[in-house]
């Protein structure tokens, strides 16, 4: 416990100290110079001041209220040392924030009680903000561990629906990198980015629901093909949705209308503009330059300047205008996601 003792009479600061002393078992610190003594309980909190009311300098109310105005004096208990007839002296310590007095002459017995039920007190008031501090540390700690599984389990259904479909893992990572790029581009805040990195990998969940023969078929999907495998954005949808979780929620906004046109064409549901969820805008064009500039059994890779010109030319058409602008004014990074998730 640390103690501290102010008082200008060294005569009187020898006594209050030994006292103290004998009544905490701690030797106090002492000091005379009462501004000093601010100064050092301000750098070093303490459990238990003890001040003289009258003291050169500033007296023991100046030293109650500017200790109390910091975060350091907020806590700790105070005791003033007055005469007997100082009412108002006491009255005014205790509206400043003293918590005892003891009067002189000083009774010794008197003195030792006050002290040690503070500092009985203290203790106790510092084992309760311990407590607080590691319950805090533990909520924060089993909040991360939820937050990880929950993440784990994005990324595990993401391998589900990978595993079916001849994209790569390396599509699932550069496309959601390029998503938190957009956003950041955007200026969003850290945690909606870290919910789009976590869930854009779902974008094609849905496609767990894809016949193989319509999933795997290296040529173009005749018109009824096409229309199942556009299903794959409702199935997607209907596989997240109706979770309490801000990561899932996204991520199924993300699957239902990731395939969505801001012109209005896209599917399923045809919205346009802001009806479009954010979340779903901008993975679309994370989505579309991903696809391009990947090989598939059916197509080449595009390069990145063909690429960069059709997503351009999609600007305000198929995408929203302010993703295209965030993704192409961010290029140089957007080369650097691609070299470092290869296939």
């Amino acid at each position: 416990m640390k103690i501290l003792v102010v008082d200008d009479s060294p005569v009187n600061l020898k006594l209050l100290g030994t006292l103290v002393a004998c009544a905490g078992g701690e030797a106090p610190t002492c000091m005379a110079d009462a501004p000093a003594a601010l100064a050092h309980a301000l750098r070093q909190p303490q459990d238990l001041i003890v001040v003289d009311y009258m003291m050169p300098g500033i007296d023991g109310l100046q030293f109650i209220e500017r200790l109390r105005a910091s975060e350091a004096g907020r806590d700790p208990p105070i005791i003033m040392v007055t005469t007997a007839d100082a009412l108002a002296v006491r009255q005014r310590a205790l509206a400043l924030g003293a918590t005892d007095f003891i009067t002189k002459p000083i009774d010794s017995v008197e003195l030792k009680l006050r002290v040690r039920n503070l500092l009985s007190l203290r203790r106790a008031q510092n084992l309760l903000a311990d407590r607080a501090a590691l319950l805090a540390a533990e909520v924060t700690a089993a909040t991360a561990d939820v937050r990880a599984r929950e993440h784990e389990l994005v990324m595990r259904l993401a391998r589900a629906a990978e595993s079916r479909d001849p994209e790569t893992g390396g599509h699932i990572q550069r496309m959601a990198h390029y998503s938190a790029l957009v956003a950041g581009e955007l200026g969003l805040d850290a945690g909606w980015r870290g919910r789009l990195l976590a869930a854009a990998p779902m974008h094609d969940i849905g496609k767990v629901g894809t016949p193989d023969h319509i999933l795997l078929k290296p040529g173009r999907l005749d018109p009824a093909e096409l229309a199942q495998m556009r299903e794959h954005a409702r199935i997607g949808e209907r596989i997240l949705a109706d979770s309490a979780s801000p990561l899932l929620q996204m991520a199924c906004e993300i699957a239902g209308a990731h395939h969505e046109r801001w012109d209005g064409g896209g599917y399923p549901r045809g919205l346009a503009g802001e009806a479009i969820p954010l979340s779903a805008r901008i993975v679309a064009v994370a989505d579309v330059l991903d696809a391009l500039t990947s090989a598939r059994p059916y197509k080449a890779a595009w390069s990145f300047d063909a690429a960069r010109e059709h997503i351009a030319g999609g600007r305000g058409s198929h995408f929203d205008p302010r993703c295209v602008d965030a993704l192409l004014g961010a290029w140089d990074a957007v080369l650097a996601i691609h070299r470092r998730f290869p296939d």
